[in-house]
C-alpha cells in the first residue's frame, strides 16, 4: 500500500511496574522508597517506546511500507526489542553492537504522585549517519528521524550529525520528517543552543512534528516559562491560544525553513502550517504541491469516553499523518487522519494496539466518528 518509508532514531525498552492502587494513599514518596523497604507488586508492563517503535509500528499497523532502523545492544533488553518487532518482521535492519548496551526506562507510576522515569540512553547516544545501512534508501520515498534530543550524537557540536544525516538524506531526493522529544529543563541537554540547531536543520525538513510544549522550550523559553506562570500549574496545552501561541510558533518554523509544520497540541488537537514551496519537498515522494501550498488549519482533537492511556497517542498521529502523505492524501484528511489515530491510542494501553487501517481510518473520519458534543476552540477553516 503506497510508497516506502524509513523511520530511525530513538528506540527503548519501556519496563513499568504495577503498583497496587492504594499505595499512593498509604506514604509519601520518601516513606514508599525508604532503604530497605519490600513493595510487593501487582504486575509489571513491558513494551518497546521511542519514535522508532511507536510510529514506525504505528505506520507498519496502518498499512505502510516501512523499514525501521535504530541502535540496540547485545544483551537481554536487545533481545527483547529485536523479537518484538519481528513479531511485525520489520526487525532485520535494528544495528545490533556489542560494545554498548540498550537503553531502556524504568517508568515508576505511583498512583497518586506523577511518574518517575528512571532512563538510561545506551546505545542511542552513539547512532551516527554510518550506522544506517545505504540499501535501505533504495525505495524510500520518505525519511523520518524521531527523538534527537534523548540521543547525545545527535545534539552535541551544535547538531553537526543531525544536520549530516538530514542533508544526505534530502541529497537522495527522499522527503524527510523530524519529530522532537521534551527536555529536562534541569538537565545538561537544556543548555544545548537548539534555536541555532534548528536553524541548520530545518531547510532539510520537509515535515517537521514536534509537541508544542517541547518546540516552545527550544525556540522560545520566555514565552514557555510565562504559559508556565499562566497554566498555574495544570498542563499549559489546556491554556493555548491560537492566535497567541500555536500559529505564532508554527510560523516561526516556517521561517527557519521547514516547508510544513504539524504541532502537536496535546488534548486540544492539531495544528498544520505548511508554506508556499511545497513543490520542494523531497522529489521521491511525488507531492502534489498545489494542495498542499499555503495551508493552515487547527484540528480540534476528537473527544472519547474514557482515556485509557496517551502514552504514544502524539507518535502514533504522526504515524497516520505520514502514511496519509505518503498515500496521496492532501493536508485536510492527513491531519483529520492523525487526530482520529491519536484518539485510537487513547483508547487502549500502548501505542499501537488500538490502532486501525489508515481505509478504516479515513472511512472512521468520514462517517463523523465520533459523534460526541465537544466545546471547539477557535479554528480556522
Amino acid at each position: 500500500m503506497g510508497k516506502t518509508a524509513i523511520v530511525a532514531g530513538h528506540i527503548c525498552l519501556d519496563i513499568t511496574p504495577v503498583f497496587p492502587n492504594d499505595i499512593g494513599k498509604q506514604s509519601d514518596l520518601r516513606d514508599l522508597l525508604s532503604p530497605g523497604k519490600l513493595i510487593r507488586m501487582d504486575d509489571v508492563d513491558v513494551h518497546t517506546g521511542g519514535a522508532v517503535s511507536n510510529t514506525g509500528l504505528g505506520m507498519k499497523v496502518l498499512g505502510t511500507d516501512v523499514k525501521l532502523v535504530a541502535k540496540i545492544g547485545s544483551d537481554e533488553f536487545g533481545t527483547i526489542i529485536r523479537r518484538y518487532l519481528e513479531a511485525y518482521h520489520v526487525a532485520q535492519d535494528l544495528i545490533e553492537v556489542s560494545s554498548e548496551n540498550t537503553s531502556y526506562s524504568i517508568v515508576l507510576a505511583i498512583p497518586g504522585i506523577d511518574r518517575i522515569f528512571l532512563h538510561c540512553p545506551g546505545a542511542n547516544d552513539t547512532f551516527v549517519w554510518e550506522d544506517i545501512p545505504r540499501q535501505i534508501f533504495d525505495s524510500a520515498s520518505l525519511f523520518h528521524f524521531g527523538y534527537p534530543p534523548l540521543m547525545k550524537k545527535q545534539y552535541e557540536d551544535q547538531g553537526q550529525e543531525l544536520e549530516k544525516i538530514f542533508r544526505n538524506v534530502r541529497d537522495m531526493g527522499i522527503a524527510t520528517s523530524l519529530d522532537m522529544a521534551a527536555i529536562d529543563p534541569n538537565s545538561a541537554v537544556a543548555k544545548t543552543p537548539w534555536p541555532y540547531i534548528l536553524k541548520r536543520v530545518l531547510p532539510l525538513v520537509d515535515f517537521f512534528v514536534p509537541s508544542y510544549e517541547e518546540l516552545c522550550f527550544m525556540l522560545d523559553k520566555d514565552h514557555y516559562t510565562e504559559l508556565q506562570k499562566i497554566s498555574n500549574g495544570q498542563d499549559i496545552t489546556e491554556i493555548l491560544e491560537i492566535e497567541r501561541d500555536i500559529r505564532p510558533l508554527a510560523q516561526k518554523c516556517i521561517e527557519l525553513g521547514a516547508r510544513a509544520v504539524l504541532l502537536k497540541c496535546g488534548s486540544k488537537g492539531m495544528y498544520l502550517k505548511t508554506s508556499d514551496c511545497m513543490k520542494n519537498v523531497g522529489g521521491k515522494l511525488e507531492l502534489e504541491a498545489k494542495q498542499w501550498n499555503s495551508f493552515s488549519k487547527f484540528q480540534d482533537s476528537y473527544p472519547i469516553e474514557k482515556v485509557i492511556s496517551g502514552s504514544g497517542a502524539g507518535d502514533t498521529s504522526i504515524a497516520a499523518f505520514l502514511c496519509s502523505v505518503l498515500n496521496g492524501y492532501g493536508p485536510f484528511d492527513s491531519l483529520k487522519h492523525a487526530v482520529v489515530a491519536g484518539a485510537l491510542c487513547c483508547m487502549s494501553y500502548d501505542a499501537i494496539s488500538g490502532l486501525k487501517s489508515l481505509t478504516e481510518i479515513h472511512e472512521m473520519e468520514a462517517n463523523n466518528w465520533p459523534v460526541y458534543k465537544k466545546e471547539k476552540i477557535n479554528a480556522d477553516k
